[in-house]
Parts: C-alpha cells; structure tokens; sequence
C-alpha cells in the first residue's frame, strides 16, 4: 500500500520560506546569516523530522503492543561540512556525515526490552530509513500545476 505525501514551500525576499502541509510552517535562517530567524533552519527541520517519527513510531508501537509508554525524550545531532555547503571546498559531500540520536524511553521495561523495543522503533521510522538507505530524489524545473 503506497501512499503519496505532498508538501510545497514558497520563498519571497532574503531567506524566509513558508512551508505549507497540514500544519504550515516558517523556515529560515539565522540573523547572522542574512535571514529573519522566524523559524528554524533546513537542516534544524531535517533532524526534528527524526525526533518526532521516533517519537511517534513509539507511541503507535506502544498502543499495538499494549505497552503502558509514559513517555519518550529524543535527543539527535549531526555533523555536517559547512565548507561544501556553502561552496569553499569541493571535497566532501553535502549532507550530514554522522546522526547521533540518543532516546530514553519511560516505562515498565527491562532494559532488553527496551532495546527490542528501540530496534523495531528504529526499522519502522521512514524517516531513519530514508537516512539510511538511498532514496530515489528527483529534482526538476517544472510547472507546480504538475504536482497539484
């Protein structure tokens, strides 16, 4: 069963993009790097986007397994070569070289159990899939009429 997701963004003047899906959203960059700071940056969305799919791959798991889950804390950094991103070196890559994601899960589980628990969390998050492993991406000049 496949299903298609879609979301559009729009940038006016300096760095803003609106961001819109089924909660809109503001985009940005800091203001020591031209931006208005109105929301977070790109890469910032990027590891949230791992934060809340674990977040919420524990929670769907914990309802289906019946598993009393007070809660779950996610923590994730990444590191990433600045140089190449902004166009000083051609060595290197774009993306981020190394995620970190650090998570504490609160409830009645023994410590293997919440390790199984975190490994199946972890093999159904789309998002630490699509981090993992390669993705078709196509990226086009085209009319936005095409994906409407």
């Amino acid at each position: 069963m496949t299903s298609t997701i879609k979301v559009s963004s729009k940038m006016g003047a300096g760095f803003r993009t609106e961001v819109q899906c089924s909660h809109p959203f503001v985009i940005d960059q800091p203001k020591e790097v031209g931006g208005t700071d109105e929301g977070p940056n790109p890469l910032e969305v990027y590891l949230t986007s791992l934060a809340g799919c674990i977040s919420a791959l524990a929670r769907i798991i914990a309802m289906q397994r019946k598993i009393d889950l007070k809660g779950v804390e996610v923590m994730v950094e990444g590191d990433i070569d600045k140089g190449f991103l902004m166009g000083q070196t051609k060595d290197g890559r774009a993306g981020f070289t190394e995620v970190r994601t650090c998570v504490k899960i609160d409830a009645d589980m023994k410590e293997e159990e919440k390790n199984a628990y975190l490994e199946e969390i972890e093999l159904r998050c789309p998002i630490s899939d699509n981090m993992a492993n390669k993705s078709t991406v196509e990226i086009e000049i085209c009319e936005l009429e095409k994906f409407r």
